[in-house]
């Protein structure tokens, strides 16, 4: 992961992480989801929206993203929170990144009370997480804020009690194009 103490969030990527819930609404409602293939072999820039994500040191992060066979897989990374006009440096760091927070990729028609073009799902229900974590219970739905680029996404975080998916929050992911892999 050379060059990672440089990575840094593009202006628009910025604007868009200060736009209120119900304008992140709009947006996510009209837009769709990007190839689950796009994502393979990429890493992304990610920042939760809300403002108690800063309390709780998850503002910034990054996700990345590979194949195993026909499924696309992801995970989290943390890093070091110098907020969002600051730099992504991995931790513990960048030669030796901690992966957690480990999800499959799957298409799905609806996003629950929201997008009617489709997102992905990012699930948490794997194997690779704790069998009681809180982190299980993630459903993430992704769409591309451009269509046919998965350059820039953005998310909707929801917890799966039961059947009920209890909505939580909006997230946004940049690629990185420094030539990277996750």
């Amino acid at each position: 992961m050379a060059g990672d103490a440089s990575l840094r969030a593009s202006e628009h990527f910025r604007r868009l992480a200060r736009r209120s819930r119900p304008d992140l609404e709009r947006v996510f409602a009209g837009c769709a989801a990007p190839a689950p293939s796009a994502l393979v072999g990429s890493r992304y820039l990610g920042y939760n929206c809300p403002a108690w994500a800063e309390a709780l040191r998850i503002r910034t992060f990054l996700k990345g993203f590979e194949s195993a066979g026909e499924t696309v897989l992801g995970h989290n990374i943390p890093v070091r929170q110098s907020g969002l006009d600051g730099e992504w440096q991995p931790l513990p760091s960048a030669g030796a990144p901690r992966r957690f927070g480990f999800f499959r990729v799957e298409v799905v028609g609806l996003a629950p009370g929201g997008a009617d073009r489709g997102s992905l799902l990012f699930d948490y229900d794997v194997p690779e997480n704790p069998r009681f974590g809180v982190t299980r219970s993630i459903r993430d739905h992704v769409v591309a804020l451009e269509p046919g680029s998965a350059d820039l996404l953005l998310g909707k975080a929801y917890l799966a009690i039961g059947p009920t998916r209890v909505p939580v929050s909006f997230f946004l992911l940049e690629r990185v194009t420094d030539g990277s892999a996750a």
